[in-house]
């Protein structure tokens, strides 16, 4: 049960008869609680996450073996890319959520990131068709190998095509979430209840969609064509653009206050600009001016949310390495699996991709295990109505991380240690005798992590953010993922470059020369120094909404 639940157990119960304070229908007109919104409106909701996570996991669970395969990008060229394509979309929804918050709205957000994924993913599909926009494939026989691979109109056709997606995802990540808890009353106790219940549904949706794409569409893209499997996440986008748009006259309309989110931005960047003023100053007259000026140009209310805001920051700072860590799953664990023995049957291989299922399979058993065993039994050691607090559940999925990083370098660590034993170190296409079940492990702990540290800092964020600001609350959630990848990328190429020059690259196209035990080991310790931040900065924080911290 959730904080807002037990606090709701203590409010007196509203008259449920009278039209809902701050929300309208899509025509504008006063609402009430049994003629929209609730889970009637969720559902529709909820079908539009499976179907965006079809999409967009379709594509981005196998995108690291296109960039290496059909447009022949070099292992360390392609993690680079991919982390940077990943760590735009988890960046782009502050913009997208500042707008939907400030200007659009969430249910315009919402439509308009649909037709941008129909078009991108649309254009996806005619890259991997068309003739002129498929890379020449290099011919040994050929005299003049000079023109094989993509060529820089052929790789800008697919890079807009990408990064359309990521602009769609901008807007439909946190408004989608936004809107459906929106859906719910939080003033109302059953309503807020089910609130809580909708995000956990809502990660298990988006669980199943996950893990639909690496099952179904990377076996596609491996075996029937890049065409198709790029083509059919258009085809889905536009039965769930369909989907959500039958929902219209059951949702309800947050409407927007005059004071934008840009607005408390700016109110948030003057507060750090006064603090730094005041920081310099040497005489505490100065000091009271400085205040004083402050408090003249913004209301109480302004400052306090600023406040709020900034006190977020060490949190979210000290949880960036985990999205360091979480980039390595659409990257180099893919790329370790291809290595490895996939036959299930004589006939039977599986796609490296289908892999990254074990990790969403495991989410989707851990959250009602969670939920109904463990918080139950953990809620009455300590007396906490969750069990543990958000800070508590981050923190443990930090520190399973780690361990999923040591777990990664061990079983690399064997790999490579078959491959001298087999005599198949300058061999990188030859299959390594050891079983994918190796490397599963390492799926199933970085899903169990996800449960802990992604819904932590989710609930976490859209809680002690200002109610007016939850869909920049949860693109603030999102940005760690991003930045996390950005990280990963800006290590990768720096290692890259540090490495090759001695000859022996951690990232060598030849996979059985590389060292990803080393990278791994590096990030296990990058996680276990933040984890220690991570839990003295949590120790200080006050929640806003309840007293007990981590």
């Amino acid at each position: 049960m959730s904080p807002h639940s037990m606090e709701s157990q203590h409010q007196p119960l509203l008259d449920r008869s009278g039209p809902l304070v701050g929300f309208v229908d899509y025509r504008g007109r006063p609402v009430h609680h049994s003629s929209s919104g609730g889970w009637t409106s969720g559902l529709f909701l909820l079908g539009l996450e499976v179907a965006s996570r079809v999409a967009y996991y379709g594509v981005s669970a196998n995108l690291i073996t296109y960039l290496t395969g059909p447009l022949m990008l070099s292992n360390a060229a392609a993690a680079a890319a991919t982390n940077a394509w990943s760590g735009c979309a988890s960046m782009l929804p502050l913009v997208g959520a500042s707008l939907a918050d400030s200007w659009l709205g969430r249910y315009r957000a919402i439509a308009l990131a649909t037709l941008l994924y129909i078009l991108g993913y649309g254009m996806l599909a005619l890259s991997a068709v068309l003739p002129p926009l498929q890379p020449s494939q290099c011919d040994s026989r050929s005299m003049n190998i000079s023109y094989c691979g993509a060529t820089s109109f052929q790789l800008a056709f697919f890079f807009i095509s990408l990064y359309l997606v990521v602009f769609a995802q901008g807007f439909e990540k946190p408004c989608g979430l936004a809107f459906g808890a929106d859906q719910f009353d939080q003033n109302d106790p059953k309503e807020c209840a089910s609130r809580s219940s909708f995000f956990n549904w809502w990660y298990f949706a988006m669980s199943i969609g996950a893990t639909i794409a690496v099952i179904v569409l990377s076996y596609i893209q491996d075996n029937i064509g890049w065409g198709l499997g790029f083509g059919t996440p258009s085809i889905i986008m536009i039965l769930a653009l369909i989907i959500f748009l039958l929902g219209t006259s059951t949702y309800r309309f947050y409407v927007m206050e005059k004071n934008s989110s840009f607005g408390r931005l700016g109110t948030l960047a003057t507060m750090v600009r006064t603090s730094l003023i005041i920081s310099t100053m040497r005489s505490k007259a100065e000091e009271k001016d400085a205040e004083s000026q402050h408090a003249k140009t913004h209301t109480v209310s302004e400052i306090e949310e600023a406040r709020s805001i900034l006190r977020l920051f060490p949190i979210w700072a000290t949880s960036l390495v985990y999205g360091v860590s979480f980039a390595q799953l659409m990257t180099f664990f893919t790329k370790q699996t291809q290595t490895l023995d996939r036959h299930l049957t004589s006939s039977i291989l599986v796609p490296s991709a289908a892999l990254l299922s074990f990790g969403t399979i495991s989410i989707i058993l851990f959250i009602p295990l969670y939920d109904r065993i463990i918080v139950p039994v953990v809620c009455k050691i300590s007396k906490t109505p969750s069990g543990i607090t958000m800070l508590q559940r981050v923190g443990t999925g930090i520190a399973v991380s780690l361990l999923t990083m040591v777990v990664a370098a061990l079983v690399e660590m064997k790999r490579l240690k078959t491959a001298r034993e087999y005599g198949l170190v300058d061999q990188p296409d030859a299959t390594i005798p050891m079983s994918l079940w190796w490397v599963v492990p390492q799926y199933v702990l970085i899903g169990i992590a996800d449960v802990f540290t992604v819904v932590g800092l989710q609930e976490f964020f859209y809680d002690q953010m200002p109610d007016s600001m939850r869909s920049l609350g949860l693109a603030l959630y999102l940005s760690i993922l991003g930045i996390g990848a950005f990280v990963s990328s800006i290590l990768i190429s720096c290692i890259d470059k540090i490495t090759s020059s001695n000859g022996e690259t951690w990232f060598s196209n030849n996979l059985n020369r590389a060292h990803l035990d080393y990278f791994y080991w590096l990030l296990a310790g990058l996680t276990a120094f933040e984890l220690m931040l991570f839990i003295y900065f949590s120790r200080g924080y006050v929640y806003k909404k309840k007293v007990n911290a981590l």
